[in-house]
């Protein structure tokens, strides 16, 4: 094990087992400072004692790399395995197993916490066959949503990774993008018409009374260019963000929108989120929808979420033909390109 491929070990359990940001953050920073050093310098100043005079590294980081350079497994990496390495639940789910892709993730292009390259690199160990970026839209400037112009840059970025993989995995163009108040999307529609994706969702305003806010929500759906409603209550139930109820509308209705327009429902698999409830799932199942079981991952462990949305999923009774994160990349290429 290189240091490098026990830092990404260390930093994607953690991630997944939600710890601390703070302390994934400066060992992320350790990536990015010896990933392009050659291992016999980080050999050489590991026995300088010279690694600390690299930006990004501490005493705990200096040891993983120390240790790995040895042929040792880092005692920090076996504590983490020990603590929150055990994957026997994942692999206990039908529907997880035949999860394909995402159609909801964040990259540091906004509030995301890792490149898109990382993103990518650990969906294909995951076994995913393709994911979709849906970074953040214009308005949502607290997370760094994308202007037009950054927006334009970042295809270039997704076609270039594309290039790279040789067709062995599919990142597709998406967004999140934002639903103004009178139910319009936060980007320029000929822009939207270029992605692959368009993930929409609620941010603002999420106290408006039913009769506001339904039709802000209908008519987001109704528009030709949304694929996905995400997080569609806006619900908080736990974590650092404090709790939020969920928003009152008129959900018969609504879904009945997404059915009508082959919009897809997400099953967001954030446990603060937990959106939508589970009755508001059941609606949705019973009417016909579509659903997209996504992980809205903000880094790399967070990509493996998608396990507790197949739980609730499998647990109401969602069989895996309808949900659309299951399906291969060409037909949900197919269907949210209608």
């Amino acid at each position: 094990m290189t240091p490098v491929e026990a830092l990404r070990r260390i930093c994607f359990l953690l991630e997944r087992a939600r710890q601390s940001h703070y302390r994934v953050d400066a060992l992320r920073r350790t990536l990015e400072s010896i990933r392009l050093i050659p291992e016999a310098e980080l050999s050489q100043r590991a026995e300088s004692g010279t690694l600390k005079q690299l930006k990004g590294i501490g005493d705990t980081s200096a040891a993983i790399i120390t240790e790995a350079l040895r042929g040792e497994v880092p005692r920090y990496l076996t504590t983490v395995e020990r603590e929150h390495g055990d994957e026997s639940a994942w692999e206990g789910s039908e529907l997880y197993a035949a999860l394909a892709g995402d159609l909801h993730v964040h990259s540091n292009w906004s509030d995301g916490g890792s490149p898109i390259e990382e993103m990518v690199l650990s969906a294909v160990e995951l076994g995913q066959e393709w994911m979709a970026l849906t970074d953040h839209s214009p308005r949502l400037t607290v997370a760094g949503g994308l202007s037009r112009e950054r927006l334009e840059q970042q295809l270039v970025r997704v076609e270039a990774i594309n290039a790279s993989v040789s067709g062995s995995f599919r990142l597709l163009p998406g967004i999140e993008v934002d639903i103004h108040l009178d139910g319009t999307l936060d980007q320029d529609d000929d822009l939207l018409g270029r992605l692959d994706v368009v993930t929409a969702s609620i941010h603002s305003k999420l106290r408006q009374p039913s009769f506001e806010l339904t039709p802000r929500m209908v008519a987001a759906v109704r528009n030709p260019r949304t694929n996905v409603l995400a997080h569609c209550t806006g619900r908080l139930v736990t974590g650092g963000r404090g709790t939020r109820p969920p928003s009152t509308f008129d959900a018969e209705k609504v879904f009945r929108a997404c059915l009508e327009h082959d919009v897809a429902v997400e099953i967001n698999s954030r446990p603060e989120r937990c959106d939508p409830p589970d009755e508001l799932i059941e609606l949705a199942r019973d009417l016909g929808c579509l659903f997209a079981i996504d992980s809205d991952a903000h880094a790399p462990g967070q990509l493996d979420l998608k396990y507790l949305g197949c739980e609730r999923a499998e647990r109401l009774g969602i069989p895996a033909k309808r949900v659309v994160t299951t399906w291969h990349a060409e037909d949900v290429l197919a269907w949210a390109g209608r």
